[in-house]
C-alpha cells in the first residue's frame, strides 16, 4: 500500500468537469422564526471549498499528485475566486474557460449543529454552446500528452455533452490513456468506451431499471451496464454496504464500507474516483485500486462538508489510527499536516468522566477546521487545578476515551498548569475554549493574534458539567 501511494506523486491526472464553489454557514439554530415555522440560525462564520469536479482535483492535489483542470465558469466574483483557489494548490488552470452570461455553480449550505438545515444553488444546468464544446474538445487534444490519464467528473451541469464525452473518450482510447467517469444522468451511452464507470446504487438501478437489493442485485447491474457500455471496468458505490469492483473478464469483488463513523457524505465520490484514477493512472492493478479508493471514502465521510484526505492520513487509518502523541511529538505532526494544507483547531481541558456536553463542544470545535488536536492535562496538572479528589478517571485512559471520538484526530497529554507550550508548539489556526471565557481570559489568545490565528469561543451546553455529574453520583450514592 505504502509503495502504491508513494507513486501518486509521479502522476499527472486532468479533471474534466463541472466546476462549483460550495460555500458553508456555520451557525447555531436556538429558535423558531415568529414569521413562519423555520429555525433562525445566528451565522458564526462562513467558509468557501471547492466544489463539485474542483474538489476532485483538490482531492488531487492533496494525494500529491499534479493535476491540470478543464471546465467553464462564469465571468463573475465566484469564477474568479475558484481561479485564485485553484492558484494556490498549484493546479494547471490553462483549461478553464470564463464564460459570460453563464454563472458560475455555487452551492451554499447552511449547517447548525452539526448539520445541514438549506442548501441553495445558483447554477445553469443548460448544455454549453457548440463553439465552447469545440473549443474545449480541441484544448484537451492538444494538451492530453502531458497527462497520464483523464477523470471526468459529471454533476450534469451542462458541460460534459455526449459529443463532448465521445471525444474525449475517443482522444483517450486512441492516446492510450486511461479515461474514468464519475457519471450522472439517465443518458449512459454517452460514456460509452470509458475505462471504468463509478455509479452510486441508486444511480445504477435507475439507469439499468433494475431493483438492487443485495449483492446479486448489484453484479446484473454491473455486468449490465458493464457489456452496454463497452467499458474495461466497473464500480458500483453502495454506501454502508462498501463498493463492488468488476472487469471485463468477469472478476468481481465486494468490499465492504471502511467507515469508523459517518458524519457526512457529501463528495464522499469525488474521493473515492481521485484516488481510484489516480492510482489507475499509475499502473496499479485494478483491485488495489478499488480497496484504497474505498479507504479512502471511508476517512471522508468522517468529516463535515466536501474534504480530501491524504495519504499519511490513508496510511493510518489502514494501519490503525494513532491518535494518542507525546508532548515532544507533537510539533513536528502539526508541521506536517501544516504543510498538507490543512486548518489545524487546537482545545484543551481535563475531560474527565467524559459527557455529552464535552462530545457536543469537541465536535463544534472540530467544525472550525479540518482536524482537531486535544490538550490533556495530566494527573498532577488535573489535581493542581481542580483539588486532591480528582480527577475520579485517570489520565491514560481518559485519553483512550477522547482518541475513541470520530471528532478528535489528536490527543496530547500535558504536565503544565496550562497549554501554552502545546500551543506554541501546534501553531493552530483555530483555538476554541468554551463560552464561559472571553478572547482575552484564554490562554494562548495573544499568540494566536501574532500569527493571524482564531479564537473561537463554543456555546456550552447547559447543566452539563463533571462537578455537577460527581455531586449527583455522591447525593445518589448516599440516599
Amino acid at each position: 500500500m505504502k509503495e502504491a501511494l508513494e507513486r501518486l506523486t509521479q502522476v499527472r491526472a486532468l479533471v474534466v468537469g463541472d466546476l462549483m464553489v460550495d460555500r458553508y454557514q456555520w451557525g447555531e439554530a436556538e429558535r423558531i422564526s415568529p414569521e413562519a415555522p423555520v429555525p433562525v440560525v445566528r451565522i458564526r462564520r462562513e467558509e468557501t471549498r471547492l466544489g463539485g469536479a474542483a474538489n476532485v482535483v483538490h482531492n488531487l492535489a492533496a494525494l500529491g499528485c499534479r493535476v491540470g483542470v478543464c471546465g467553464l465558469v462564469g465571468d463573475d466574483d465566484a469564477g474568479r475566486r475558484l481561479g485564485a483557489d485553484l492558484a494556490a494548490l498549484g493546479v494547471d488552470a490553462a483549461g478553464v474557460q470564463a464564460v459570460p452570461g453563464r454563472p458560475t455553480t455555487v452551492k451554499v449550505r447552511v449547517m447548525a449543529q452539526n448539520q445541514q438545515l438549506l442548501r441553495c444553488d445558483w447554477e445553469s444546468a443548460d448544455a454549453i454552446p457548440a463553439e465552447a464544446q469545440t473549443g474545449l474538445g480541441d484544448w484537451l487534444e492538444g494538451a492530453l500528452g502531458g497527462y497520464d490519464g483523464v477523470i471526468l467528473s459529471d454533476y450534469g451541469k451542462g458541460l460534459l455533452t455526449p459529443e463532448l464525452c465521445q471525444r474525449i473518450i475517443g482522444a483517450c482510447r486512441a492516446a492510450g490513456k486511461p479515461v474514468v467517469v464519475d457519471p450522472k444522468g439517465r443518458d449512459y451511452t454517452r460514456y460509452r468506451g470509458a475505462t471504468c464507470l463509478t455509479p452510486n446504487e441508486l444511480e445504477a438501478s435507475t439507469v439499468t431499471g433494475l431493483t438492487i437489493r443485495d449483492e446479486a442485485g448489484a453484479l446484473q447491474a454491473a455486468q449490465r451496464l458493464q457489456s452496454e457500455l463497452a467499458t474495461d471496468a466497473l464500480c458500483i458505490t453502495r454506501g454502508a454496504h462498501g463498493v463492488l469492483g468488476l472487469t471485463t473478464a468477469g472478476e468481481h469483488r465486494f468490499l465492504p464500507a471502511r467507515a469508523r463513523e459517518v458524519y457526512d457524505v457529501t463528495g464522499a465520490g469525488d474521493t473515492f474516483i481521485s484516488l481510484l484514477g489516480a492510482l489507475l493512472f499509475a499502473g496499479r492493478p485494478f483491485f488495489e485500486c478499488v480497496e484504497l479508493a474505498n479507504l479512502a471514502a471511508g476517512i471522508v465521510v468522517g468529516k463535515v462538508g466536501t474534504a480530501t484526505v491524504t495519504v499519511s492520513e490513508l496510511l493510518d487509518f489502514a494501519g490503525g489510527v494513532r491518535k494518542l502523541y507525546g508532548a515532544d511529538e507533537i510539533g513536528a505532526l502539526a508541521d506536517r499536516l501544516r504543510a498538507e494544507g490543512k486548518r489545524i483547531v487546537f482545545t484543551n481541558g481535563c475531560f474527565d468522566l467524559l459527557h455529552a456536553g464535552h462530545i457536543g463542544y469537541l465536535r463544534a470545535s472540530r467544525d472550525r477546521g479540518d482536524l482537531l488536536i486535544v490538550g490533556l492535562n495530566s494527573d498532577a496538572s488535573v489535581r493542581r487545578l481542580k483539588g486532591p479528589t480528582r480527577p475520579v478517571i485517570g489520565e491514560e485512559d481518559r485519553a483512550h476515551l477522547l482518541s475513541a471520538l470520530a471528532c478528535v484526530d489528536y490527543v496530547v497529554i500535558f504536565e503544565q498548569d496550562t497549554p501554552l507550550d502545546l500551543i506554541r508548539a501546534v501553531r493552530p489556526h483555530v483555538l476554541t475554549k468554551g463560552a464561559d471565557y472571553t478572547v482575552e481570559t484564554v490562554v494562548g489568545h495573544d499568540l494566536l493574534a501574532e500569527w493571524g490565528g482564531e479564537v473561537a469561543l463554543i456555546p456550552l451546553q447547559e447543566g452539563r458539567s463533571t462537578s455537577g455529574l460527581i455531586d449527583r453520583i455522591v447525593a445518589n450514592h448516599q440516599r
